[in-house]
């Protein structure tokens, strides 16, 4: 299922494919499910009185929107997510039709001294669909569709390689602790994380939780840092636990939780480095009255690039903690009221 949920383009804005995949998996293992109005797929399982307890990950992943075709048939994009040094030369997919094209600049040969000193910008990029006018392009391409890079998902014992695992990690984590976990919650697969945590925002005012764990991927770090200075998370070493971020200081009730669980059951764990980054947790801890908020992830080498590395048992792992976090969160009840 891995394979499916990495392959299917869902750049934000354009979540209908990898939403459809989803509710058709779940469907057996929740007793309702709403799709919103801005794209959420938000589903309960159980009898949900209190606490009320919310699980999300997001559906989107990054990539670009096409915002221009030149006369000669090449096309202009903007980014959603992504930085421009891991733009060039990739192949791409655009639209329903998954129409190929790769990412081009101009030729090195014509680039004068001064101008490969300095990185290139998004605009000075552009999409080659092998087609050499603006009508021809037309007929295969139109100005706001949304695309991604090519990239097939393999396996190398525990390694997985593959696109979007920002965040069809998270969503297989909970489409997981659904058909494993008894404990009565909301799960929101969201829209639109990466281009601000809309979907969050609006999955958390409907189901007005007590307590929310945000489950996504982060930046793993494999590389020496300055002595005295927080370490970046690395694959194979477990499931990742938030302190902070940009989006917010997490619940450390939550923290300790997390924490906690993993000590009593066995589960390596480790800390994400403190203030990188932000999770859908940042929308939802201000969520009417505020929610009790965390945000737990898998490690993964170069997210936001045409290809990520991750680890099985890190997968496995986090969803272990997830299931006996949400055990012993009910167990509780009256705290987390």
């Amino acid at each position: 299922m891995l394979r499916e949920l990495s392959e299917y383009i869902g750049v934000s804005g354009g979540e209908q494919s990898i939403r459809e995949f989803i509710k058709e998996q779940i469907k057996k293992d929740v007793d309702e499910m709403i799709e919103d109005a801005y794209g959420n797929l938000i589903v309960r399982k159980g009898n949900v009185t209190s606490p009320r307890i919310l699980l999300t990950a997001h559906m989107d992943e990054v990539g670009f929107i096409i915002v221009g075709i030149e006369k000669s048939g090449l096309l202009r994009f903007a980014t959603i997510g992504i930085a421009p040094q891991v733009l060039y030369a990739k192949r791409v997919v655009i639209g329903k039709k998954a129409v190929p094209g790769v990412i081009g600049h101009k030729p090195v040969h014509q680039i004068k001294i001064e101008e490969t000193e300095k990185l290139s910008e998004t605009k000075d990029l552009f999409i080659d669909i092998g087609v050499s006018s603006k009508e021809e392009a037309k007929k295969h391409v139109d100005i706001g569709e949304l695309g991604t890079f090519c990239t097939e998902f393999r396996e190398v014992g525990d390694a997985i390689f593959g696109k979007a695992f920002d965040d069809r990690i998270g969503c297989y984590m909970l489409m997981q602790v659904l058909k494993k976990t008894d404990v009565p919650l909301h799960c929101a697969f969201t829209v639109q994380e990466e281009a601000g945590l809309r979907g969050a925002r609006i999955a958390a005012y409907r189901v007005n939780p007590h307590v929310a764990i945000a489950v996504d991927a982060t930046a793993s770090g494999e590389w020496p840092e300055e002595k005295d200075v927080p370490l970046y998370p690395e694959i194979g070493k477990g499931p990742v636990i938030t302190i902070a971020d940009r989006s917010l200081i997490c619940d450390k009730e939550l923290v300790a939780l997390l924490e906690k669980t993993a000590q009593k059951h066995s589960i390596p764990y480790q800390f994400k480095k403190p203030m990188i980054g932000g999770t859908d947790a940042g929308a939802i801890h201000l969520t009417r009255q505020g929610v009790r908020a965390v945000a737990m992830q898998t490690a993964a080498r170069y997210i936001h690039s045409p290809l990520s590395i991750a680890n099985k048992k890190d997968i496995k792992a986090g969803i272990k903690l997830l299931i006996n976090s949400l055990e012993e969160i009910a167990q509780e009840e009256a705290h987390w009221s």
